[in-house]
């Protein structure tokens, strides 16, 4: 059995423990209110422009346009396939990175996806750093994301993703990523960014429509668009907006899941230390009895032995 020092020593740390996770949930708590109040502003900005884009492949601008021109929409044999996955940079998640990195293993192993015919572009130190370890080339690895990312802070990263495309370091673009349900629940997604065609924007626009259906009828497609100058201008601008647009959301959605997985994962280990504190209280208490009834018994015994 354990001294009774060494149980005050385990309910000491255990204390200090507590505390961490206690005030980690709260920091977290707070960061996770801080990104829902800042994301719904852009989340109706990137709605728009997905919106617009639906009209433009409903007004076929994208039906027989030139791919030489507009890079995007490239459909070029597979050679190498890009994985964007994004991640946290620490730990004190829960299982969130792991949940993405074995979704994303399931992906790569579905398409036969190895070191030598896929990239990976990691938004977050733990995803880049698990496949590193494991052969694959990171292209892109950009850490320090800040709690309420902007637009600006990663607007470098997303011109670097455009960059790598038009440059051919891959032929398509699947992006990976925990989507935030509620505090309690995250959703793996996987979306196929590029190429851009009629057939990834259609699945594209399935997925939004089940997460949220108040987009429905919320505008009226034009049958036909007038552009000026001409409609691949005006496609070499709004499709790498588009682009870009989906991956900072998703980076966005993304971050407030893994705010509310810090949230969770630490209120469940404060329960945790709590309820061993309190097993440790009544062990420690029960061999502090035992220690008193045996001093006692001895107490007596010599009192009997002196008479």
């Amino acid at each position: 059995m354990a001294s009774l020092q060494d149980i005050k020593r385990r309910i000491a740390s255990t204390t200090k423990t507590k505390q961490i996770t206690a005030a980690v949930e709260l920091v977290s708590t707070a960061k996770l209110n801080q990104i829902q109040h800042a994301a719904p502003g852009y989340h109706q900005y990137a709605d728009r422009l997905k919106v617009v884009v639906e009209h433009l492949v409903e007004a076929h601008l994208l039906d027989n346009v030139d791919a030489s021109h507009i890079p995007m929409v490239d459909k070029r044999p597979v050679k190498k396939t890009g994985v964007l996955i994004v991640t946290s940079d620490k730990g004190m998640v829960g299982s969130y990175n792991a949940n993405v990195i074995k979704q994303t293993n399931a992906l790569l192993e579905r398409n036969n996806l190895t070191p030598d015919n896929a990239v990976i572009l990691a938004i977050g130190g733990n995803g880049a750093e698990f496949y590193k370890k494991r052969g694959y080339t990171v292209v892109l690895d950009h850490r320090g994301v800040s709690d309420v990312p902007t637009f600006n802070e990663l607007r470098q990263a997303l011109k670097t993703v455009m960059s790598l495309y038009e440059a051919k370091a891959f032929d398509e673009l699947h992006l990976v990523y925990n989507h935030f349900v509620n505090r309690l629940t995250a959703k793996y997604q996987d979306l196929q960014l590029l190429p851009l065609t009629k057939d990834t924007l259609a699945k594209m626009e399935g997925n939004r429509a089940e997460d949220d259906s108040e987009h429905e009828n919320q505008y009226t497609v034009q049958s036909a668009y007038d552009s000026e100058p001409d409609s691949t201008a005006v496609l070499n601008v709004v499709l790498p907006q588009y682009v870009q647009a989906l991956i900072f959301e998703a980076i966005l959605d993304a971050k407030t899941a893994e705010h509310a997985a810090s949230s969770t994962a630490m209120s469940s280990a404060t329960d945790s230390a709590k309820d061993i504190i309190g097993t440790l209280s009544l062990q420690y208490n029960r061999a502090r009895q035992a220690q008193i009834t045996t001093e006692i018994t001895e107490i007596t015994g010599g009192m009997v032995a002196l008479e």
